[in-house]
């Protein structure tokens, strides 16, 4: 029974304490990839980004084994982080690259997540632009050398962007298979971020509303209050001015006197 209330607080001690290192990691591993992709460095350098990427990578996943040990209990939590297992065990390949993004993102996330907790707005943001700029590398990496209309990052940006907004462009689409992948995932995520926008847009209404409710009920109170005080001073001052009233007391029963 103590066990398994101390194993989630280590866990969430360890992740507390290691998250911020593991997003500059994912930072690092980001830049790595798109120093790759953009600039396609050949011989040493080439060699040079592959072998960082891999040790980065080596990284994410002693993360994950130790997250996997003081998670409790382990096979639930196992289960819920399947697709991640999924990724970390594929070889860090070039056909496979596109797929590390997503726990790249999930690094940063976390991470900005935790400092921005209940900004929904800069959260949704952050994410926004991270994921339209990962999916546009993914994109040029695996149509460039496939497809006329996405042949530079700015036709991949371009692209990103509108699958993003679910609004899409002309012929600007992907058609090798991992292209249509990641199209699909960005679709999907591009309908998830509109319904952020949308439930933090109308949270932002019903909390405007209810503000202005609460400032509409303390008007009214200080109103009423401000008419009990008046009708108050107004009932001293009547009772002040009123005359008084003759005293009828007891009937005098004095008996009369001789010589009265």
């Amino acid at each position: 029974m103590t066990s398994s209330v101390a194993e989630p607080t280590r866990l969430s001690r360890y992740q507390s304490r290691t998250e911020w290192w593991l997003a500059v990691m994912a930072l690092a591993f980001m830049a790595l990839y798109s120093v790759d992709v953009l600039a396609r460095p050949g011989g040493s350098a080439g060699a040079w980004l592959d072998r960082s990427m891999i040790v980065i990578w080596a990284c994410f996943g002693a993360d994950f084994l130790v997250r996997l040990s003081l998670a409790s209990p382990r096979g639930r939590w196992l289960l819920w982080h399947l697709p991640e297992v999924v990724i970390l065990v594929l070889p860090v390949l070039r056909p496979l690259r596109l797929l590390s993004l997503t726990i790249v993102i999930g690094y940063l996330q976390r991470a900005i997540g935790h400092t921005i907790r209940g900004r929904v707005t800069v959260f949704t943001s952050c994410g926004a632009v991270l994921l339209i700029y990962a999916a546009a590398l993914a994109m040029l990496d695996a149509e460039r050398d496939h497809n006329d209309h996405i042949n530079n990052f700015g036709d991949a940006l371009w692209w990103s962007f509108t699958t993003v907004t679910t609004v899409g462009y002309g012929d600007t689409v992907p058609v090798t298979v991992a292209g249509r992948l990641i199209a699909v995932a960005l679709m999907v995520a591009g309908v998830s971020l509109l319904a952020v926008v949308t439930a933090t847009l109308a949270s932002w209404i019903v909390e405007r509303v209810a503000e202005e409710d609460t400032a509409s009920q303390a008007v009214t109170a200080a109103h009423i209050a401000e008419l009990r005080d008046e009708i108050r001073r107004l009932t001293d001052a009547v009772s002040r001015s009123a005359p008084t009233a003759p005293s009828y007391g007891e009937p005098d029963d004095r008996r009369p006197t001789k010589g009265d």
